[in-house]
């Protein structure tokens, strides 16, 4: 399809690469986020081969590489410190080409808004509405201005509005069952592997290294909705105080502002499309998940390329969004049920019984089962965008 105007609503990963991978195939591209300033909002994150593909597809493969650790050493865990399943990150770099990397949110959202130019990031500006008005354009309303496209791309998150307006009758998000406090360390900390995840009853608590020799760290907790502490790290001293190295080390390294706290949201129930009419619905407003495979952000950038590629190819419109529900749409919800599942047999689990059957299963497992485990998501192949007139 010959280029034409895209309107993205929301500039985080999902949005920001969505208008990088439609500018690549020469389309015109404006993106609107409601926050008043560029959203630089997170902790870490860790970006699989699948994601670090998608990126490379973009064009912006490089410098996130160039930001970013990669994660060789570590595994899983228990509270002791013993190991229930060593991961080897340079047996997925054989096998996938690259190895898991790790990096600051904000760093990833400012190396995504380089790829973009100067005006095409609208921030503070809230879409009020969105008309489709059949074969000709699709009009946003959008902090009192009126934008015209030939595409709308609704990248505004798990509580999306835009989705509750195309698919009313769906429920939404729900609350997984757990909570997530996480944060950067403030300074650099001493660790003996790039990453780990630790198993608990009814809690786990992980590390990412960076580069800088800084650190992300979260912790999920079974937990209801809506509780929050005067103290967070108080309380997570209390609970992960007794845990091995370097977990209380990584807690005294925190300053108490620089901790966040967010109930884990997801769609349990799958959205029948993932577009209708000139709206497509990408990242976490198309398939929120929890974060136990850490494929949110990838299977987001997969969304993007993927969306990208099927605009160029096809003839209209209506015909690149059908294609693009159908190739994205089981994939995604796939991973979201394999997360969802993560969660329940690992964080989740809280009786002595189930935990020691868990723990025992992954002490015997082969030692290539981690690796298998990961390639099966994480071996994904992206559509060439080739290049464009447009191309960032």
């Amino acid at each position: 399809m010959d280029g034409g105007s895209a309107v993205v609503v929301g500039g985080g990963i999902g949005g920001l690469a969505a208008a990088i991978g439609l500018r690549r195939v020469g389309w015109d591209v404006t993106v609107v986020e409601r926050a008043p300033v560029a959203d630089d909002a997170g902790a870490g994150i860790s970006l699989h081969a699948n994601g670090i593909r998608a990126l490379d597809a973009l064009g912006a493969g490089e410098p996130v590489r160039a930001a970013a650790r990669p994660q060789y050493t570590g595994g899983t865990r228990v509270p002791g410190g013993g190991w229930l399943s060593p991961m080897d990150g340079a047996a997925l770099e054989r096998e996938l080409g690259t190895p898991i990397v790790g990096i600051p949110r904000a760093t990833l959202h400012r190396l995504l808004r380089a790829a973009l130019p100067a005006g095409s990031l609208r921030v503070g500006s809230e879409v009020t509405d969105v008309e489709d008005s059949g074969p000709g354009c699709v009009r946003v309303r959008a902090g009192g201005h009126v934008l015209e496209a030939d595409l709308v791309v609704a990248a505004d998150g798990v509580r999306s509005r835009l989705r509750s307006r195309l698919f009313p009758g769906h429920p939404g998000p729900v609350h997984s069952g757990s909570t997530v406090l996480r944060a950067i360390t403030a300074r650099p900390v001493p660790l003996a592997t790039d990453f780990s995840l630790t198993w608990g009853r009814g809690a786990e608590f992980g590390h990412i290294a960076f580069s800088d020799g800084r650190a992300e760290w979260h912790a999920v907790l079974n937990a209801p909705p809506g509780i929050r502490h005067a103290d967070p790290l108080a309380v997570l001293r209390r609970r992960f105080g007794t845990w091995h190295d370097p977990i209380p080390a990584l807690l005294d390294a925190t300053r108490p502002e620089d901790v966040l706290h967010h109930d884990i949201h997801e769609l349990v129930t799958p959205l029948p499309a993932y577009a209708s009419g000139r709206v497509a619905l990408l990242g976490d407003a198309a398939h929120a998940m929890t974060p136990h495979l850490g494929q949110g952000a990838c299977q987001a950038l997969e969304d993007a390329v993927t969306l990208a590629a099927c605009v160029a190819a096809g003839p209209t419109v209506a015909s690149a969004l059908a294609r693009y529900d159908a190739e994205r749409r089981p994939r995604s919800q796939s991973v979201a049920r394999a997360a969802r599942l993560a969660g329940r047999t690992g964080q989740g689990l809280s009786h002595p019984v189930a935990v020691a059957l868990r723990n025992t299963a992954l002490r015997l497992a082969p030692s290539r089962a981690t690796v298998r485990a990961i390639l099966r998501h994480a071996d994904w192949t992206p559509p060439s965008l080739g290049s464009a007139p447009g191309a960032a």
